[in-house]
């Protein structure tokens, strides 16, 4: 029934999707993917080989959600990389940034909570936006071109950006 599928459930997301193992991603090209790998393992084509067939495609179709979940997001693609990579992010006990990096920080967080309109909450999130663009091609280079201990400390920044950016949103859905 799978052994015909070109994939093993303890693949790598990049394998699994069959897709190189770098940052730079084509979405349209991981969506038609996706969608590929969707039609080959969807629960409903195996109804008729029974409850276990089912229960084995089901494994199979939540995995390759999950790659693609995982692999749709730059910053979780960013992150993925990193671990594979050998330089695992660990976010909640490796909180260390550069002191620019949380001047800057302090700066923005400043800036909203004095913000007095929405279009001073929208400039602070496009400022924002920009440098998390910036930092997002910074980590492709890195990863691209393997250097996942130094791509490692741009997505923990993007990690924290990510939280500020939904904080804006947040005061911007108040406003």
């Amino acid at each position: 029934m799978f052994a015909e599928l070109p994939m093993n459930l303890t693949d790598d997301d990049f394998t699994l999707m069959g897709l190189p193992q770098q940052q730079a991603q084509s979405r349209a090209e991981l969506d038609t993917r996706w969608k590929g790998l969707q039609a080959q393992v969807h629960p409903d084509r195996f109804a008729a080989e029974g409850a276990a067939a089912q229960r084995v495609a089901m494994q199979w179709a939540v995995r390759v959600n999950e790659a693609y979940r995982r692999l749709r997001d730059p910053l979780s693609r960013a992150a993925y990389l990193c671990e594979l990579r050998g330089a695992p992010i660990q976010a909640n006990e490796n909180t260390a940034m550069p002191a620019s990096f949380l001047m800057e920080q302090m700066e923005w967080r400043e800036a909203l909570d004095e913000a007095r309109d929405d279009a001073a909450v929208e400039a602070i999130d496009a400022e924002v936006a920009a440098r998390e663009e910036a930092l997002l091609t910074d980590v492709e280079r890195l990863l691209d071109e393997v250097d996942a201990a130094a791509a490692g400390a741009q997505v923990r920044a993007l990690m924290f950006i990510q939280r500020f950016r939904a904080d804006i949103a947040k005061r911007l859905e108040q406003e």
